[in-house]
């Protein structure tokens, strides 16, 4: 990545870091544990992806983004709630996130359990704040709920997980069926941060729907890396076990086509999402990231 736009990237990631410690700071007795498990989630080390995302999609559509921090991490919020709950030991059972102990390792499964129902319920409640306090308009506080709750849910992600769940029952299962694993379970809150930055921005229904085109080809691609990353990273590097999905018996791109035809169709989705990113004024920093992203070796 270029040295200007790695720069302001990390200016993003320190500000969405501070903010979402915002929202942990308060910390009555009862409720001290939760909240710490979840403090201890959101602020690990992470890309920050999604809510810079939303920042550079209402940028590039001429909105005031520094004036919507609170809602652009309602995004994260999300996902580390989907982490959480992933890494539990009825699902995925992982004992690493991000090179430390996942949740319920550190604070017990009950604590981890109430940590993620707290953070998927957290940003409707951010989201109505912002409308009261007069920040945004009942009209976009609606859009960006229907946007969330949709891409979260049973339709989203949530479907999603059900269904990579269910695929292991599955006899025979090809590439549609991989691709709407991924489309549910990674490329709709990548979507949904992309249209979130347009929503803010005030973005017609034409930006906000070429916006979404974007972050699901670029969800395509996150993943397929994702698959990638997992037969021929590190542990140092990714912060968690190499081979899990092999392992847990997975389906993935690699294990369904190959490793040279999965780099190939990340690329290919890489240079689908860039073509998108021409619609869009002031999307230098974006082209960058999105290069970056199918590079990255974590």
């Amino acid at each position: 990545m270029q040295e200007i736009y790695a720069t302001q990237i990390q200016k993003y990631q320190e500000k969405i870091k501070d903010t979402l410690h915002s929202f942990t700071k308060q910390k009555e007795f009862y409720k001290k544990e939760v909240m710490q498990a979840m403090e201890y989630s959101i602020l690990s080390p992470g890309k920050r992806i999604r809510p810079i995302l939303a920042i550079e999609f209402c940028k590039m559509c001429g909105g005031d983004y520094e004036n919507f921090y609170e809602i652009v991490c309602c995004i994260e919020l999300i996902h580390c709630f989907s982490l959480i709950h992933d890494d539990l030991p009825c699902m995925d059972d992982d004992d690493y996130r991000r090179g430390m102990p996942s949740c319920h390792k550190k604070f017990g499964e009950a604590e981890a359990l109430l940590a993620g129902d707290a953070l998927n319920t957290l940003p409707f409640e951010i989201i109505a704040n912002e409308y009261k306090i007069g920040k945004i308009s009942a009209e976009i506080a609606i859009k960006l709920i229907g946007e969330i709750s949709n891409a979260a849910g049973i339709n989203g992600m949530i479907g999603g997980q059900a269904f990579d769940m269910y695929s292991l029952k599955m006899k025979h299962f090809d590439v549609q069926n991989l691709n709407l694993l991924h489309e549910l379970k990674t490329c709709r809150l990548l979507e949904t941060a992309c249209a979130m930055g347009c929503i803010l921005a005030n973005a017609d229904d034409k930006k906000i729907e070429e916006a979404k085109a974007f972050g699901k080809k670029l969800g395509y691609a996150f993943q397929i890396v994702d698959d990638i990353l997992d037969v021929e990273g590190s542990f140092d590097d990714l912060g968690k076990p190499i081979g899990s999905d092999k392992e847990n018996g997975k389906i993935t791109y690699v294990s369904m086509v190959g490793l040279d035809k999965a780099k190939d169709a990340a690329r290919h989705q890489t240079l689908e999402a860039l073509k998108i990113l021409e619609g869009f004024d002031n999307n230098e920093l974006m082209v960058d990231l999105t290069l970056d992203l199918l590079n990255r070796k974590k």
